[in-house]
């Protein structure tokens, strides 16, 4: 099997760095994937300049051509799902139906925005003035850096990239360097696309720190989609408005999910499991804080953790795990140190936290469960990223929807509860840019908005066709008869 070096896609070409980085599976130390080049600031340049040189050609070429290569990317990706997946799966951990199921979706967003593309529509008024027509359209905002998590190698990418050409605009993306071989399998689909115009798309690996900088710090890029962590944000924010370049950020988490007296408690049990524990906990949409109204919490608990104690903890690539790894030795010893911390702070483990000696050698975590908490921990307060959550008792509806709102982030929040009045009142009131009532907070659809409130999220939303505001100008032109 090939194991590289995978190289770089810039200006048409696979081009080498100065340097590589190891991929290593987190759920097999012993299995290298592959070595990745690393680009460096003046690789950043040279896509860049591609990018500008290639975005005009690729926004004038005909609807249906470009309806066509993004069609095409998305069949490919569906079509190979469980090869591609077996792969993401290897790399970053999460189960394999997880990964199959991950590359599946950044077909379906690839096909999405193929016909959005032939929706693409504008306006017409009549001024003010007598004799004058008004001509309202959009278009390319120009060249967009992209900036990908780990945690959804391909997924999350793809939100971007897919609208990002949709729209007549041109990339230059930088994936974390962690989970490389996904971002360079999608960039090899797209390389073989004979009517994307050179320049079009390009990959650049590289260390946040170097490759990251340099793109966000760029003068001769439009806009910058950056999803990661709040710190991070900030650095891209401040960077991006400098140079007056537009910028959406989709950041941390700390969301809640309220479990009424009312609750089913099957469904709140599952919503539980699927919410924070999925994908290992590391997802921004996880439910990390489970506030339960006390006249439900004992059985709620004891039921929740009886389910994650049989949960099997293992490989990623192993058929029968239902939680795999976390992705790095780094990530597995911060989780451990907030479990620690809150324990010192009057929490109780009730179950899990503890490594797992699996099949193979890798940073496996049992899925943990703690109790006795409250909203004032640091556990509460900051993102895990991890397969924990926390227990918060709550005395009644006002209280829990409370506790929903202080924290500083607002991504997702959900309930479980058959009142109406109840379900009703938490998505009118939960400070959160996605409210789920008897679901799972994980979860959401390509074709509708995706974002939070607070500092979750900057700027306009992801994904269906609120996804053109920002990879769009509005352009409005007045025209009157010679």
């Amino acid at each position: 099997m090939n194991t590289g070096p995978y190289l770089n896609w810039i200006g048409g070409e696979w081009l080498a760095g100065n340097t590589t980085t190891t991929n290593i599976n987190p759920s097999d130390l012993s299995d290298t994937i592959g070595e990745y080049a690393l680009a460096d600031a003046g690789q950043v340049e040279s896509a860049v300049e591609a990018a500008r040189s290639a975005q005009r050609s690729w926004a004038e070429t005909g609807l249906e051509k470009r309806y066509q290569v993004l069609h095409a990317i998305g069949d490919e990706l569906m079509a190979r799902s469980a090869e591609l997946g077996r792969e993401l799966s290897r790399e970053e951990g999460k189960p394999l139906a997880e990964g199959k199921g991950e590359v599946y979706r950044s077909g379906q967003f690839f096909t999405y925005y193929a016909a959005e593309v032939l929706r693409q529509m504008g306006e017409t008024a009549d001024s003010v003035r007598p004799g004058i027509e008004i001509d309202i359209r959009r278009e390319p905002v120009g060249v967009v850096g992209v900036i990908s998590p780990w945690n959804f190698p391909m997924a999350t990418a793809v939100w971007k990239i897919a609208p990002a050409l949709a729209f007549g605009n041109a990339v230059v993306w930088k994936p974390a360097e962690l989970v490389p071989h996904s971002a360079w399998a999608l960039a090899e689909i797209i390389s073989r696309q004979a009517d994307l115009p050179a320049g079009t798309f390009n990959l650049i690996i590289g260390k946040g720190s170097m490759v990251g900088q340099a793109l966000i710090e760029s003068k001769r890029i439009h806009a910058v989609s950056f999803t990661g962590s709040l710190a991070v944000g900030q650095k891209v924010l401040l960077a991006t408005a400098k140079n007056m370049v537009r910028c959406q950020l989709e950041l941390g988490s700390k969301n809640a999910l309220v479990v009424m007296d009312d609750a089913n408690l099957d469904t709140a049990v599952q919503a539980a499991v699927a919410g924070g524990y999925s994908g290992s906990g590391q997802k921004c949409t996880a439910s990390s804080r489970l506030i339960v109204h006390e006249a439900i919490h004992d059985r709620f608990v004891e039921a929740l953790a009886d389910k994650l104690r049989a949960m099997t903890v293992g490989p990623g690539l192993d058929e029968a795990t239902q939680v795999g790894p976390v992705v790095s030795a780094q990530a597995l010893a911060g989780i451990e140190a907030h479990i620690q911390a809150a324990e010192k702070a009057g929490a109780k483990r009730l179950c899990g936290g503890e490594r797992v000696n699996a099949a193979t050698d890798g940073h496996f975590l049992s899925p943990a469960l703690l109790v006795d908490t409250d909203n004032t921990m640091t556990i509460n307060r900051e993102e895990v990223f991890g397969p924990v959550a926390c227990v918060i008792k709550a005395r009644d509806f006002e209280h829990a929807l409370a506790l929903t709102n202080d924290t500083e982030y607002g991504l997702t929040a959900g309930i479980i509860t058959e009142s109406l009045s109840h379900a009703y009142r938490f998505k009118r009131e939960a400070q959160a840019g996605c409210v789920m009532v008897n679901l799972a907070t994980a979860g959401t659809d390509y074709h509708v908005p995706f974002g939070g409130t607070k500092a979750s999220s900057f700027g306009t939303r992801e994904q269906g066709q609120y996804a053109r505001e920002f990879y769009t100008e509005v352009k409005t032109t007045y025209i009157k008869a010679g």
